[in-house]
């Protein structure tokens, strides 16, 4: 399990406050990125390395361009 004491998790500046479908995102100390639920913050986590998060990033930006 991952360690996540003291994590900070930072939402998308693009959820708003109206409870729609919003993921959060934290970095712990040794470089793996974690993503939850926001309206479950006590739920299941996905947990990505920096590099696949990097790559994730890169493509859904990439693709949101082509849209």
């Amino acid at each position: 399990m991952t360690d996540l004491t003291g994590a900070h998790w930072r939402k998308s500046t693009r959820s708003g406050d109206n409870g729609g479908n919003c993921v959060e995102v934290a970095m712990n100390l040794s470089g793996v990125v974690s993503v939850r639920d926001s309206k479950d913050s006590s739920g299941p986590l996905l947990t990505f390395t920096t590099q696949a998060w990097t790559n994730f990033i890169a493509t859904a930006k990439r693709e949101g361009r082509a849209s």
